[in-house]
């Protein structure tokens, strides 16, 4: 939905299973278009798309576009930002850290998302920016040579410079995101700044890379790390490194007692990959792989000091602390307050809580329109104490 300063506001549609476009489309007429009526029924309504390659391909068919451009002007809907992470499956099976593959190393990255950018550039409106994100260039498990690091950097200079051709032929304005999450190549501000570092200095005073890659700030990713979002906008803006879109998301925060160990373990699940990083008394930080490596009995052994564990699992933003669980809505409300001192700081916000399948039961007591219905109540209330929405 539109909001003030040209904000524009979404809900991530990988909440909802969806492989093949027609899948996508049903989900988008069962559950978004309720979602719709209940939070903007009298405006335009802004879509936050997920496509897999899959569907991507499926959608490319002219006859196909036709269909949705019609269907988006009758159910008075928009796209301004397309969920590019996830190439193949994302629920009802193992995802861990296979979403990172195809990575940047790979052709087959390249070309999925050069095809998600031919996409929003027919769906986007004239006056609206298009973002689309993607994966934190590669898992670190995944690359150990330099020559992958290299690879890397050509697939996304070769990814900027179709999307500045895309927006020069089109006369739209279109930017890649970057998303740093735990244990991935970019996964802290630091990483991640010396990465587009690296990049600028092989294509020196090339305006492009500013203009059309920059970093999909994930709050739940960077809280997870232990990090300010006061210092890490301020090095990113240091760097002049482009917002791309805000991914509104809360993350799991515990003080590890035995009963919250016990109580974390409904949150470990077969699906999805939900790092660990501990604090521990002297401030440094370790790190997990996944949530059932931290819970493992030899880890309490050996760290029975630890101060405070975040974990990788998105909860509702609406989400309370309960008795052994915290959650980290301070980064996110530390990112608004940025966003109020400087609405042009980034234009695209997305909720995303893509976890709903996984929920322990007692934070999946609603359905899934009244779950996002209420992250929308959460995220514009919190807006508009901020003049950044309508009260």
């Amino acid at each position: 939905m539109k909001l003030n300063h040209g904000l524009h506001l979404a809900y991530c549609t990988n909440i909802h299973r969806g492989e093949t476009w027609q899948e996508t489309l049903d989900s988008l007429q069962t559950h978004t278009l309720a979602v719709r009526q209940r939070v903007c029924p009298d405006q335009p309504y802004a879509i936050g798309l997920r496509l897999s390659h899959q569907a991507a391909q499926e959608l490319s068919d002219r006859a196909t576009m036709l269909a949705f451009k019609k269907w988006l002007d009758q159910n008075h809907c928009y796209i301004f930002t397309i969920n590019g992470f996830p190439f193949g499956r994302f629920h009802g099976a193992r995802v861990k850290e296979q979403v990172y593959k195809p990575d940047w190393t790979t052709p087959e990255r390249l070309e999925y998302t050069n095809l998600l950018f031919d996409l929003l550039a027919q769906l986007v409106p004239p006056d609206v920016e298009g973002s689309v994100s993607t994966v934190p260039a590669s898992f670190k498990g995944f690359v150990s040579i330099p020559e992958e690091l290299k690879m890397i950097r050509d697939n996304l200079w070769q990814c900027v410079e179709y999307i500045a051709r895309l927006s020069q032929k089109t006369g739209r304005k279109l930017h890649l995101g970057l998303e740093p999450e735990p244990l991935c190549l970019l996964e802290t501000s630091g990483e991640t700044v010396q990465f587009f570092d690296r990049l600028r200095a092989e294509h020196r005073r090339d305006p492009r890379l500013g203009e059309h890659l920059g970093v999909n700030y994930d709050t739940c990713h960077l809280a997870v790390e232990f990090e300010e979002p006061q210092n890490a906008m301020a090095l990113f803006q240091q760097h002049n490194i482009k917002i791309s879109k805000l991914h509104l998301s809360s993350a799991l925060k515990v003080r590890p007692t035995t009963e919250a160990r016990q109580a974390l373990a409904a949150f470990a699940d077969d699906i999805y990959l939900h790092q660990v990083v501990v604090r521990n008394p002297d401030g440094s930080l370790n790190i997990f792989r996944d949530l059932g490596d931290a819970l493992s009995p030899q880890n309490e052994i050996e760290n029975p000091e630890a101060t405070e564990w975040r974990i990788h699992f998105h909860i509702p933003l609406h989400a309370p602390p309960s008795a052994w669980f915290d959650n980290t809505s301070d980064h996110i409300l530390g990112i608004l307050d940025l966003l109020q001192a400087n609405p042009a700081l980034c234009t695209h916000l997305e909720m995303e809580t893509y976890t709903w399948e996984v929920l322990p039961p007692e934070l999946k007591n609603r359905s899934v329109v009244d779950q996002l219905v209420a992250e929308y109540d959460w995220t514009l209330r919190h807006l508009a104490e901020r003049g950044l929405a309508k009260q």
